[in-house]
């Protein structure tokens, strides 16, 4: 089958887009002060990572987006980070992420394995960086990943049950995100076709 890693990469893009559905799902039954109360973690709230995890992917799919059509990286790119916490509720921040979760879902969707390899231009605050393609995807889905376990155990300390978040990629577990699926507008057919 060629395009193999293309389309895993696919398969990782909807991954993400079904857990940070399912676990922002979650959060919007958390009250105000639950969602913003200090809790120990990498950051100090479920708030704060949220934040934090919808910002960093604003800056590696600006890159992505701007590699594949031939533009210059951004030179205000950093401002995505200010503030840093751009949105306050969960409302604003589920509506958010659907955004830039189907950003990079249709940004993977054109992929092909003969053009991972192709370097993409990050604007750090004190350096220029080149990454591959696949090397970015790779970063961006394990830094997502990180972050939501984080969040995760944040709620195992509040009345709102974390939710399962390894029940996508096999297919006896199909029943079990047939719901959030349908709740997304996808199904799957359109996620493993």
């Amino acid at each position: 089958m060629s395009n193999l890693l293309s389309r895993h990469f696919l398969s990782m893009a909807y991954n993400n887009a079904w857990s940070n559905h399912r676990l922002l799902k979650a959060c919007a039954q958390l009250t105000q002060a639950d969602f913003t109360a200090h809790r120990t973690s990498f950051f100090p709230s479920i708030k704060a990572t949220l934040n934090h995890n919808l910002t960093v992917d604003w800056f590696y799919i600006d890159a992505l987006e701007r590699e594949q059509n031939n533009q210059p990286p951004h030179p205000q790119i950093m401002s995505f980070f200010e503030p840093e916490e751009p949105f306050d509720t969960c409302a604003d921040l589920q509506r958010e992420q659907r955004i830039v979760d189907h950003k990079l879902i249709d940004y993977c969707a054109n992929l092909a394995d003969t053009t991972l390899e192709r370097q993409v231009t990050l604007l750090r605050p004190r350096a220029k960086q080149q990454e591959t393609r696949a090397r970015l995807l790779g970063h961006v889905f394990q830094h997502q990943i990180h972050h939501r376990g984080q969040v995760h155990s944040m709620l195992a300390g509040t009345s709102v049950e974390p939710p399962q978040l390894d029940e996508f990629f096999c297919d006896i577990d199909a029943s079990l995100r047939a719901a959030d699926l349908a709740e997304m507008g996808l199904s799957e057919a359109a996620v493993w076709g």
